[in-house]
């Protein structure tokens, strides 16, 4: 290191005399801090509170544990919120590892852990939680960091961040740590009217450079032509790659953009021109892939698969494969560590959870990541990929989310994926997540980036994705029942008015309208002028102009009525259907012959929603949608009693005997019913107005057509004008407004009384649940009194589980008696809170689902845990995290009952059996958890 001058020496000696907490801190590190992290810091010390937003590895953390070096010296508490469970666990153990066993906690729901500690991690619910209920564990706070807090965008948790921030106490110091947002001012704005003076540290700088590739037809190309990383861009696309494109869209691929709702970044089918049909060379091997990665040296490597399937895949393709990436020496450490890890697994459960590929993948250096893996499994792969001794994981998107676990390559096999509604290309801000594993600090000089060639790329595409910096951060917040009764029951209605228009949602809406204003007063004066073009000389153009209008409008509301009562019609057919009964269904995507599995009647106020069976042999369930004209049965056949929709030697026995009774040979196709045709030719009205329109005098000028198109601008003009009106008044308060509307869903329902939060209401206020309300109208219904333990785990699964794919799963199998009776009231409930909903515009409670009702029911009574995953078909990482969720809910109820059990012997049987359950489903792997 080169000698200092003696004015730096000076200079670095009043910096550490001015923080002597930061320069203790920067000394007990192997490294030496970045410039953001010496800014961050600094202004911790000072007494600010900070937003440092960076990229990935790029090293935010540090300014989190110097929070926490703060608290130990400074003598106060520091809590350090994760958004996951596997992120505290690990945390906490680098944290352990650093100031001892006896001086930090840990708090997530699954472990508690040295609650009382000076240092404590916690998932961000559970600080939401303790601020609510006024925990004692909160005196002496001086410092919370909150890790991912970018998380406040997700849909469905991200009110629980902004909640935090709003009610921490003023004398806490918030650390906040972001990933790469494009709008950190704005973020940084916000809390500084709500937190105080907050210094805002934004760094695009990736400690280790990321330099992009494809790999198409065995090499590897560079995405950018000898660009440095950092000013990449789609201008210096290399062009070897972009000739590969051409070449291979000439004599190998179907052109781009041939075929409709192709993606930008390829994987639409092959194709061909002039009718002859091109060689196309398949996409590399995924064991091909890592070998070429391990020749060029760019191993360890996550593959990000959009697919848990696809994961667990890969790993079977190394096992067939006879490949190994690792030496004997490195085998034992893994046979060993995996033996120590999986001590306590239940034997007779190791087979059902796949133990000895998973092994066997794991002494080749390989394994797969994804959710639903056991999760001891998971933090094996983990452990053994942060000690260098796996070479390949194989992973879902959700590895990106947080979890420590670096690579020198990262490799993507495709640029698209399923959003749960439809494939859709990948966002810049996903790419940057994903991509930004690859080079570890303080190991790698550079990190790299691998996308895997498929058809109909485009390199250039590929380059805009790659470059794109804006990664705007959206709230995601809205007040939810649980919400409402805490703040009106600490705060009163007023002050919890003031508090949520104090939102980071309302802050945008806000901004948002400064410029929907400036745009309104825009169209007003075009609208003058739009006026003065459609100005006749012979009449009243607006009264011609109305005219017109109403003949439009009238000629539109026939053909509704016409459409209403089709609906009305198609909707009685469908009420008619039987189970047996042979359609044809008449629109959609799944129409075409069809026999009814179950007609679907339950299905609530959408109307009836039949489950058939297609002659293409896939059981679906439609709805109105595929009904736009009403059905008839052309037959009806027999179902046998033993047909299992998941058996496709069932499914296609049944859809051959379909298409007998039908009458159809094979590749004959129905003749689909026609749709009617609403006719306007006999109604009064419209004659009427054509008569007017051809007698006013505005009808016979030459220049009426011209002026008819000024006035069509203008009413366009007008309409977008009304609706940005709208758009204005819909934004200011529009927080405040919807917690004014669920107030009143729940005073109508008795959880609140004017000012007052009722013992109804205090119950709620325990229960954290998505479906909180439904929650707590059971327990007061008393849904639930008289079951046993496990019959309450079944009855209360409803409320947590969610299937990942509704086509997947058929109709529930439910446990009989007192739990069946327990779950259709459950749903009853439900159809009533979501009428109630309807009346006073708010939807919160999403329907229940009763698909793990009887998983939870056979595991609370004991069976096996092969017999249940057999049964259910849940891979057993998704039967751990449901248990584990279930229980979560279970203790909330328990909670909840026992507020009102010295009062009710109900509510304390009810807590009891809770506790029971609990203890039911907390036993072979869903008891054995660790902390990474």
């Amino acid at each position: 290191m080169a000698s200092r001058s003696p004015a730096q020496a000076y200079a670095e000696f009043r910096e550490r005399a001015a923080r002597p907490r930061l320069a203790e801190f920067a000394g007990l590190l192997p490294f030496e801090l970045d410039p953001f992290q010496c800014r961050a810091c600094a202004a911790l010390e000072d007494g600010h509170g900070v937003l440092v937003c960076a990229p990935t590895g790029a090293g935010k953390t540090v300014v989190g544990e110097f929070a926490v070096h703060l608290a130990f010296g400074e003598g106060t508490k520091c809590f350090y919120t994760t958004p996951i469970k596997a992120l505290s666990n690990q945390k906490y153990g680098d944290l352990v590892k650093r100031h001892g066993a006896d001086s930090v906690g840990l708090l997530t729901g699954d472990n508690s852990i040295n609650g009382d500690a000076p240092v404590v991690v916690m998932t961000t619910e559970v600080l939401r939680n303790m601020l609510y209920a006024g925990s004692t564990a909160l005196d002496g706070l001086g410092y919370v960091v909150m890790d991912e807090v970018h998380y406040l965008a997700d849909r469905f948790r991200g009110a629980v961040w902004e909640e935090v921030i709003i009610h921490l106490p003023e004398s806490v110091q918030l650390v906040s740590l972001s990933a790469t947002v494009s709008n950190a001012e704005e973020f940084g704005e916000w809390l500084e009217t709500v937190r105080g003076e907050t210094k805002i540290i934004v760094s695009e700088h990736r400690p280790v450079p990321l330099w992009q590739h494809v790999l198409a037809g065995g090499k590897l190309y560079d995405l950018y032509a000898g660009a440095d990383p950092h000013e990449a861009d789609v201008a210096r696309v290399n062009p070897e790659l972009v000739r590969f494109a051409r070449e291979e869209e000439r004599f190998g691929f179907a052109p781009r953009g041939g075929r409709a709702g192709a993606s930008s970044f390829g994987g639409g089918r092959p194709g061909s021109r002039g009718g002859r049909p091109r060689r196309i060379p398949p996409p590399p091997s995924r064991v091909d892939v890592i070998e070429r990665l391990d020749s060029a040296g760019l191993l360890p490597a996550i593959t990000f698969i959009f697919s848990r399937a696809g994961c667990d895949a890969a790993v079977q393709q190394f096992l067939r494969s006879g490949v190994r990436l690792l030496t004997e020496e490195q085998r034992t450490k893994v046979r060993a560590h995996v033996s120590v890890r999986c001590a306590e697994l239940p034997a007779e459960d190791l087979n059902v959870l796949g133990f000895h590929d998973f092994a066997d993948g794991l002494e080749r250096g390989v394994a797969a990541h994804h959710a639903g893996m056991l999760p001891t499994f998971k933090e094996i792969v983990e452990e053994l990929f942060a000690a260098g001794l796996v070479k390949a994981v194989f992973a879902t998107e959700t590895l990106a989310l947080g979890i420590n676990m670096p690579a020198r390559s990262v490799v993507l096999e495709s640029l698209v994926k399923w959003n749960g509604e439809f494939h859709a290309d990948i966002t810049p801000g996903e790419y940057t997540q994903l991509t930004g594993r690859a080079g570890r600090r303080g190991i790698d000089i550079e990190g790299h980036a691998v996308v895997v060639w498929r058809p109909g790329l485009d390199p250039r595409a590929l380059a805009g994705l790659a470059s794109t910096r804006t990664y705007p951060l959206r709230s995601s917040f809205k007040p939810s029942y649980n919400m409402a009764v805490n703040l009106v029951g600490q705060v009163g209605k007023v002050r919890a008015r003031a508090l949520l228009e104090s939102s980071f949602a309302q802050f945008q809406a806000d901004k948002a309208v400064v410029g929907l204003t400036r745009q309104l007063r825009r169209n007003q004066e075009a609208l003058e002028g739009y006026r003065e073009a459609m100005t006749c000389h012979l009449g009243d153009f607006e009264e011609y102009m109305g005219l017109r209008r109403s003949l439009s409008d009238r000629e539109a509301e026939l053909s509704r009525q016409g459409a209403t009562q089709r609906r009305a019609a198609a909707a009685s057919a469908l009420e008619a259907l039987k189970t047996g009964d042979i359609i044809v269904v008449p629109a959609g995507r799944k129409a075409g012959l069809a026999v009814v599995l179950d007609p679907g009647l339950d299905a609530g106020r959408d109307g009836p929603r039949p489950r058939v069976l297609t002659a293409e042999r896939q059981v679906v369930t439609l709805s109105m949608l595929d009904f736009p004209v009403p059905v008839e049965p052309t037959g009806w056949m027999r179902i046998p009693k033993t047909f299992n929709h998941k058996s496709p030697q069932a499914r296609r026995d049944l859809a051959a005997t379909l298409r007998t009774k039908a009458g159809f040979s094979d590749g004959e196709k129905p003749v689909r019913p026609r749709r009617e045709r609403s006719t306007a030719a006999d109604d009064a009205e419209i004659g009427r107005l054509r008569k007017a329109l051809r007698a006013h005098p505005c009808h016979g000028c030459e220049d009426r057509e011209n002026h008819a198109r000024w006035a069509e601008r203008y009413y366009r003009l007008e309409r977008e004008t009304e609706g940005l009106d709208k758009r204005v008044k819909g934004r200011t308060h529009s927080i405040a407004r919807t917690f004014d509307r669920v107030c009143s869903v729940l005073t109508v329902l008795g959880y609140l009384d004017g000012e007052r939060v009722t013992s109804e209401g205090r119950r709620l206020a325990r229960i954290y649940s998505e479906l909180d309300l439904l929650a707590a109208e059971c327990l007061r219904e008393r849904v639930w009194d008289g079951l046993t333990p496990a019959e309450l785990a079944s009855a209360v699964s409803l409320l947590v589980y969610e299937a990942r794919n509704t086509e997947d799963y058929g109709p529930p199998r439910l446990p009989k008696g007192k739990a069946h009776e327990a779950i259709e009231r459950t749903v009853r409930l439900w159809l009533t809170l979501h009428d109630l909903e309807g009346d006073y515009s708010v939807d919160f409670q999403r329907e229940p689902d009763a698909g793990f009702a009887w998983a939870a029911y056979q595991w609370a009574t004991g069976h096996r845990l092969d017999t249940v995953l057999e049964e259910v078909g849940l891979p057993a990482g998704d039967f751990v995290r449901w248990c584990k969720q279930l229980i979560d809910l279970l203790g909330q109820l328990a909670d909840a009952a026992a507020t009102l059990a010295s009062q009710s012997a109900d509510s304390a049987r009810i807590r009891d059996t809770a506790h029971a359950a609990v203890d039911l489903l907390r036993r072979g792997v869903v008891a054995y958890s660790s902390v990474g």
